[in-house]
């Protein structure tokens, strides 16, 4: 689904120019067709999400019809693992420390997700702020898992990520999913979850794994979870730039 700047604008509540401005500035997606710029919806939604930055739910259900329920995050991580003392120097060694540990098939090939992860982060850096990256795969559904799963990864010492705070990353959160959708909808109840600054205390500090898995927990049965993404009133995701 192919959405004019004028589209795009309207499902971020901006005016035309500053998605301009965001295309030049700040990495958000777009495409030439027919010498007009244009933006991909599922593109749109990622590059909102980890931007911290508000996008109307109408976006991604009129891009892939009903949406998909997914599993509380505070579950996706008990599948995934919390895996701690990860060892590296530079992001691609966490992020290849970090894939060795992940609960994958044993058909999944790893190094090809580690390829897809550093393409990714070729990109544009995962790293949300405040010492936290969220990475993750562009094209999901490659991976053929059956179910979505997300890791935290606590690093034996803090990693430089490229992080838009230009602050050293020191916990990783994967996300692994078989679809976009969502894939996508992981990102956004995990983003919702990192705003809340006492769960990144408790990251920072290391703390042990309960704890960690207490408060997400908390927060989660303490509002409801969005079905379609952020509200139009979403908080930016901490370290996002305005």
């Amino acid at each position: 689904m192919h959405l004019t700047i004028r589209q795009a604008a309207s499902y971020l509540n901006v005016p035309e120019g500053t998605v301009r401005r965001w295309i030049s500035t700040r990495g958000l997606p777009a495409h030439r067709v027919n010498e007009r710029l244009h933006c991909n919806a599922l593109e749109l939604w990622e590059w909102a999400v980890e931007q911290g930055i508000a996008v109307s739910a109408r976006l991604l259900e009129q891009a892939r019809g009903a949406p998909e329920d997914v599993p509380p995050v505070s579950a996706l991580l008990a599948a995934g693992g919390i895996h701690r003392d990860i060892d590296g120097a530079t992001k691609a060694e966490v992020l290849r420390a970090l894939v060795v540990a992940l609960p994958l098939p044993a058909e999944v090939d790893r190094e090809f997700l580690i390829s897809v992860l550093e393409a990714r982060e070729a990109l544009g850096s995962t790293g949300i702020g405040d010492g936290i990256a969220i990475p993750h795969v562009r094209n999901p559904i490659l991976l053929h898992v059956t179910h979505p799963f997300v890791a935290l990864a606590l690093l034996r010492r803090p990693v430089e990520f490229d992080a838009v705070d230009g602050q050293p990353v020191n916990a990783l959160f994967l996300v692994v999913s078989p679809t976009v959708p969502t894939h996508l909808r992981i990102l956004a109840h995990l983003g919702a979850l990192l705003r809340d600054a006492k769960l990144r205390r408790l990251l920072h500090a290391d703390a042990p794994s309960d704890r960690i898995r207490a408060r997400i927990a908390a927060l989660e049965a303490a509002a409801p979870r969005p079905t379609g993404g952020p509200p139009s009133s979403a908080v930016p995701a901490p370290g996002a730039a305005q």
